[in-house]
């Protein structure tokens, strides 16, 4: 199966309105209510281009991640939303399509990312046949915030990642590989690291140094203290860098590892643990097929 379908055979999706999650709900999983949104305010501190992060950019429920009502729900109960069966794919198999906007190299970057979780994990991207009633749309943002985002795990219907394109005046997500499976992983179903329960054993809040409105990103999705599949992952493609939502972003750290000479935010790859992480959701590390899949995360993971 070709890895881009072929626009003629495959039939054009009837565009629907989807909730963005800035002004969705008026509570502490929100970030910024619609009339306070401003893509490149100051308060949140430049990157290394002198604009915004792209991940801190759309405002939404720790920055990057889209919520809609069972997503609030679950997250207010305490469920671990990361092992509820409505939110995984079924049989790990997401159709997808790309946005027919993106130019040649930026088609090829999200391509490349999508076939690295195809060879690491059994989770199994396929192009949108037109027929699936449930699929990913990766698309330049136009009508929510700009910037990354995602909803987490599979919510139904055509369901958007948003990818937000190069140009001069605003962050883009398209500086690495890595920007993009951050993105691929929320859909996939994985929330941020930096939110389990247990953070506060490896890392250290620096709230005085958050800007007063964000910190509410800062919140544990969960409080429930329980035993983890897998140690805490610094290297994870899904944590925090040390100065999102910075007052002063670069002099002003609002989080850092309590195990010295460690690193956190990269944004190459998946990480030994990310890959492992997946697989496990998806219950494929067991028997053959899961020593096969081990051996892919732990050659190749980063």
């Amino acid at each position: 199966m070709a890895f881009w379908p072929n626009s003629e055979s495959a039939k054009q999706p009837q565009r629907v309105h989807y909730p963005a999650g800035v002004d969705f709900f008026e509570h502490e999983f929100t970030s910024v209510a619609a009339d306070e949104l401003d893509p490149f305010g100051p308060d949140i501190g430049d990157d290394d281009l002198g604009i915004d992060d792209p991940e801190t950019m759309p405002r939404l429920f720790q920055g990057d991640i889209a919520i809609d009502p069972y997503t609030y729900i679950t997250l207010r109960l305490g469920v671990n939303p990361m092992r509820h069966p409505k939110r995984l794919w079924p049989n790990g198999t997401i159709p997808f399509e790309i946005s027919p906007r993106y130019e040649d190299k930026e088609w090829k970057l999200i391509v490349q990312a999508l076939k690295t979780f195809n060879a690491l994990t059994c989770v199994k991207f396929v192009p949108y046949d037109g027929e699936a009633d449930d699929y990913l749309l990766i698309e330049p943002p136009e009508d929510g915030p700009l910037g990354c985002w995602s909803y987490v795990g599979k919510r139904g219907g055509e369901q958007v990642v948003a990818l937000q394109r190069p140009d001069e005046t605003s962050a883009h997500c398209f500086s690495s590989e890595g920007r993009i499976m951050h993105e691929l992983m929320h859909a996939i179903g994985i929330y941020h690291e930096q939110s389990r329960a247990d953070r506060d054993n490896f890392v250290k809040i620096h709230w005085e140094n958050i800007v007063p409105r964000f910190r509410k990103n800062f919140k544990l999705i969960s409080r429930k203290k329980g035993k983890y599949s897998f140690d805490y992952d610094y290297n994870s493609v899904m944590h925090y860098g040390e100065y999102y939502f910075s007052k002063k972003k670069g002099v002003m750290a609002t989080m850092t590892p309590l195990q010295p000479g460690v690193r956190i935010g990269q944004r190459k790859t998946l990480s030994k643990i990310d890959c492992l992480k997946i697989n496990d959701l998806y219950g494929c590390l067991k028997g053959r097929r899961g020593k096969m899949y081990r051996s892919f995360c732990h050659l190749l993971g980063l």
